[in-house]
């Protein structure tokens, strides 16, 4: 299986932004264990992270033909990008919503995700395990 691992704006801060939150391994360890992960499960991972909208939008249309599943962080965008809603309405490849923190937890504005009606699940407050979680679902629905 093929794995598309997308990551919104901030996530590229890991290890550094708000460790008592997100905890204190940076991006790059994180797409490491991603890596190993699939390759465990002989599938691969490719990690993408952009701070920007568009670009997030653009890797999902590329995604089409490409990859089997896509795992997604939107960040922030969670609440508000209805640009990257209808791009996941308009491929056909399926998605999960990974948040590392417990959303529901948290500030009033984070419990709503304008982008998981487009997503196959949520798994959110799993850590960075959660991404393992949302993969390891693809691995078994295959």
């Amino acid at each position: 299986m093929k794995f598309l691992i997308i990551n919104g704006p901030n996530l590229n801060l890991l290890g550094q932004r708000e460790p008592e939150i997100y905890g204190k391994d940076g991006y790059h360890a994180l797409c490491e264990r991603l890596k190993v992960f699939a390759q465990a499960h002989s599938s691969t991972a490719e990690c993408f992270q952009s701070n920007h909208e568009g670009a997030i939008v653009d890797a999902i249309h590329a995604a089409q033909g490409t990859y089997d599943a896509i795992v997604m962080n939107p960040g922030a965008y969670t609440h508000y990008s209805i640009a990257i809603l209808d791009a996941l309405k308009a491929v056909d490849v399926p998605c999960i919503e990974v948040h590392i923190s417990n959303v529901h937890q948290r500030e009033e504005f984070r419990h709503k995700s304008v982008t998981a009606p487009a997503c196959v699940g949520q798994i959110c407050g799993l850590g960075l395990y959660g991404y393992e979680a949302a993969m390891g679902y693809f691995l078994e629905e295959g």
